[in-house]
């Protein structure tokens, strides 16, 4: 006679069947709560918008990144030292006072065609915040955010629009959850805070290339594969008394419907056959022998795709986010000259994938619909360190792409530059860094992003619950 396992024992062959990356199916796509992801009923709305979170980890020099050409320059170079880029090396963006890092001439065609604006100083911040306040605020103070110029904590604050480093949930996840979005937040850049809702966990999908789904399942045509697979998906179906076990089978069963949705479009890489040729023309500078030749590039052709595919990806608004880390620089951040070196090296990456992608949204008609916006997780010092490096900060600059982006001007105010002066936190001689208290939160920044995605202004309170602090509460620059 046959015996059969118990009834729970297909909690450990399912994971033996279903791996992807090391997980469940189900923890890969992000379906880590106990409610239904994958087909919230979504909200009424007219024409189709995505926002595009590029997360650069590790906390990007934006005193490097946009640079002042003015008669500020001396200033700047004066403080920066060997650190500071020649100004006629700058990429000039026109009558604004700005230069970017020569690493960064990728942008200027998208600067030239109005779609780019920079916007300075933001950061978490709880409402507006003086340095006579931020000096004489108490212990614990709600003013200050929690942990300053620590990465984890402040990625965590940047990323959840939060000055408590204990905020479970990132403002992207909120924004999914409260506009009822067709899916949750898809993450190409990694499973991060950003994402999260109180219910929900981003959708990771891996890079061009890779396999989504079911490992070694992909060719059902093939009636040994078929009826593994049909197998599996019997193992799931229908309802379990328990009623945990009966919310795990349901998130498996949506987990393989997204995969079986989504799995042919996150495999498309550049080579093949079947490749979109416009998003191949726009990311031809980063393709070598069928390949995104860096890891950002990769990530924002993913995204490239399924905006092509949206329909196939469901839904009128979708968030995404992307990464690139590696923005520590407390050493060595230049090589040779200030013009070269690890940081040049990086944003030279960041501006490429960002032009490519820009591009593409271009050719495919979309780039109206689709915003592109940077966060880190704090700015550097002004004044550079004993090792050719920067040290941790608070107050940074970023950027805003898309075709609704009211660009080729900036927005919100540089800091003064001066050591110990109204916008840096120190006061004594040994504090004197340049660390610039946030003259735009977090919040206002999200808030901008969010009502151009169709938020209302009650949702950006339930989104943002510090944004009520601020007596503005968008920038202009959508």
């Amino acid at each position: 006679m046959k015996t059969h396992p118990p009834a729970d024992a297909w909690a450990l062959k399912r994971r033996q069947w279903l791996r992807f990356t090391g997980g469940t199916l189900a923890s890969a796509l992000g379906l880590g709560g106990l409610t239904t992801l994958l087909h919230t009923p979504a909200q009424a709305q007219s024409g189709y918008k995505a926002l595009v979170c590029v997360f650069l980890y590790g906390g990007n020099d934006g005193m490097n990144t946009i640079v002042p050409t003015d008669t500020r320059y001396n200033q700047y170079a004066s403080v920066r030292g060997r650190l500071a880029l020649p100004r006629n090396a700058l990429v000039d963006l026109g009558n604004s006072g700005y230069g970017l890092h020569p690493a960064m001439a990728a942008l200027e065609p998208v600067w030239n065609q109005g779609h780019l604006a920079p916007v300075f100083n933001v950061g978490p911040l709880y409402a507006p915040l003086t340095k006579a306040e931020y000096r004489s605020a108490p212990p614990n103070s709600a003013l200050i955010p929690e942990a300053l110029f620590s990465h984890s904590d402040q990625q965590l604050l940047w990323e959840a629009a939060s000055t408590n480093a204990l905020t479970r949930t990132g403002w992207g996840g909120r924004a999914a959850e409260t506009l009822a979005t067709a899916n949750p937040v898809i993450s190409v850049g990694g499973n991060g805070r950003f994402g999260l809702s109180t219910l929900s966990a981003p959708l990771v999908l891996p890079g061009p290339g890779s396999t989504f789904g079911l490992e070694g399942l992909s060719n059902t045509s093939w009636a040994p594969v078929g009826a593994r697979k049909a197998a599996i998906e019997a193992l799931y179906a229908g309802n379990h008394p328990n009623a945990l076990l009966d919310a795990y089978m349901r998130q498996q069963r949506e987990a393989l419907a997204v995969s079986d949705r989504l799995g042919a479009l996150v495999k498309t890489a550049p080579a093949d056959a079947n490749a979109s040729a416009a998003i191949n023309q726009a990311f031809a500078p980063l393709i070598s022998n069928g390949r995104i030749s860096s890891s950002l590039g990769q990530q924002l052709y993913q995204v490239a795709k399924l905006i092509e595919g949206r329909a196939t990806v469901q839904g009128e608004r979708q968030i995404f986010f992307a990464s690139l880390g590696g923005f520590d620089t407390h050493g060595n951040q230049i090589a040779g000259d200030s013009t070269t070196g690890e940081h040049a090296r990086l944003l030279g990456l960041v501006a490429q994938a960002m032009a490519c992608f820009h591009q593409a949204m271009i050719n495919l008609g979309v780039a109206q619909n689709v915003t592109l916006f940077t966060q880190s997780d704090f700015g550097r010092t002004f004044k550079p360190n004993n090792s050719a490096g920067t040290d941790h900060a608070w107050g940074n600059h970023q950027l805003v792409m898309g075709g609704a982006v009211v660009g080729r001007t900036t927005y919100g105010s540089y800091p003064e530059l001066v050591l110990g002066g109204p916008d840096d936190v120190g006061v004594h001689s040994w504090e004197q860094h340049g660390r610039w208290i946030p003259k735009i939160s977090v919040d206002q920044y999200a808030a901008t992003l969010l009502r151009w995605f169709g938020a209302s202004d009650s949702q950006l309170d339930t989104i943002l619950p510090n944004l009520r602090n601020f007596s503005q509460r968008q920038i202009g620059f959508l």
